[in-house]
């Protein structure tokens, strides 16, 4: 997107002096003496910018599983060790006088496992439903950007040049993670679109977005909506190629996949590094020189707004009735002529677990026969075919799904573990048996 700040020709970063004047009267020019500049504390927006954006999003789920699996932190003990490494990077970011690109990035990728963690335990640790969750951080992201606007009167990201409008704009940024994860999951789980499906969706939507932003769209309007979408569709890009084929992916593996993504970050990060192609300066005005907020921004803004909500909840209403149109013929009680809320009532059970038996049993088979990592592989596809009926399965009794997915998550983190105890694993597996009859 256009940015409407200046940007220097000159390769000269000077380390001292953030601001320079210029005298009364006279038009700002980036590279006159005596013009009135600062430095951004952000980067400009560029392709360089999205494609680090995403595969933070990818690189940061992914670090947040490794922690909470493999090394056994639990949700608990991982967001604790993130909240803690962003606090540190976060502080070191306000105490910068300039833009700097690595630490920036960092900071954003721990943004994007924290904001994650957030949805994740408010959705795993204390039950709160996707919807509640997503309605929530989409309130809160609004009454962010409410008081930046009335603060500041822009929420325009090429002017972060003070402490209050950096404040407000990582708050932006971790709610727009915690919204983009809880609308992600909502979709590819809640309402049983898959990882695939949302991708296509939430990349549809991108492009339409860019080419509004084409045709006229307010550049702001146009990055924030496309900042929020980015989340999902980097979870889905990463989940597409991490995947066996057998469920849709490429088959590359998350350790090699993240390995990529790493690369491919430190890469891009490097080469702005020493271009400083995304760097930024802005021209500061006198009062006199400040515009007053468009109106026709605003207008936009509640339009868009308007529409991306009533289309939301449109969308949601029609997937979440064939869901449940879905169960009732399944469960044979169509032909009673009841109500989706009728037959929700009548089917407290989860239905057929035949599937899940079977891969659990498998599983517990292998570790029997001392083929960890054949049970390592073999419990994947009990976490794929969960998620995948979760659509399904949920409606029926939201409890008893509860327990179950519980069981599952104990039953991946002991066979996901640095220092697998099949003992363990095997009591998990038994417990998590004894549910599914």
């Amino acid at each position: 997107m256009p940015s409407s700040a200046a940007k220097s020709p000159s390769p000269e970063f000077p380390d001292r002096a953030q601001t320079r004047l210029r005298p009364h009267g006279t038009a700002a020019a980036p590279d006159t003496p005596g013009t009135l500049e600062r430095w951004s504390k952000v980067p400009e927006v560029t392709v360089y910018f999205w494609i680090i954006k995403i595969l933070c999003t990818t690189v940061g789920e992914t670090a947040a599983d490794y922690l909470n699996v493999n090394l056994n932190f639990g949700l608990r003990g991982t967001s604790v060790v993130t909240g803690i490494l962003l606090a540190v990077v976060l502080a070191a970011q306000f105490r910068a006088r300039r833009y700097v690109p690595a630490l920036y990035w960092t900071a954003v990728a721990l943004v994007s496992v924290f904001g994650t963690l957030v949805t994740d335990n408010l959705t795993d640790g204390l039950g709160v439903p996707l919807q509640l969750s997503t309605i929530v951080f989409a309130v809160l992201l609004a009454a962010v950007f409410g008081a930046w606007y009335l603060s500041e009167r822009t929420l325009s990201i090429h002017s972060i040049i003070t402490r209050r409008r950096e404040v407000f704009y990582w708050l932006a940024i971790l709610f727009t993670f915690a919204l983009g994860t809880a609308a992600g999951d909502l979709m590819s789980e809640g309402l049983g679109l898959g990882y695939s499906r949302t991708g296509l969706i939430v990349g549809g939507l991108i492009l339409v977005g860019a080419l509004a932003w084409r045709l006229g769209l307010n550049p702001v309007l146009s990055f924030w909506i496309i900042y929020i979408l980015t989340r999902p569709l980097g979870a889905s890009l990463g989940d597409y190629l991490s995947q066996p084929g057998s469920h849709g992916g490429l088959g590359v593996g998350v350790t090699l996949t993240s390995i990529i993504f790493i690369v491919g970050i430190l890469v891009i990060v490097g080469y702005l590094s020493v271009s400083r192609k995304d760097v930024v300066r802005v021209p500061v005005r006198t009062p006199a020189e400040h515009q007053a907020p468009s109106r026709h921004g605003v207008v936009q803004t509640a339009v868009v707004v308007g529409l991306v909500v009533a289309a939301s909840v449109t969308g949601y209403n029609l997937r979440h009735s064939a869901l449940q149109a879905e169960a009732a013929s399944s469960a044979g009680l169509t032909a009673a002529g009841l109500t989706a809320a009728e037959v929700s009532a009548q089917v407290p059970a989860l239905g057929d677990m035949t599937v899940f038996r079977t891969i659990t049993r498998d599983t517990l088979g292998l570790i029997d026969a001392g083929d960890q990592a054949g049970a390592t592989g073999r419990v994947a596809d009990l976490e794929y075919e969960w998620d995948n009926a979760q659509a399904r399965l949920k409606p029926r009794s939201t409890e008893q799904w509860g327990r179950v997915d519980g069981a599952i998550d104990t039953v991946l983190r002991d066979l996901r573990a640095a220092g697998p105890d099949p003992a363990a694993e095997k009591t998990a597996l038994g417990e998590l048996l004894a549910l599914l009859a």
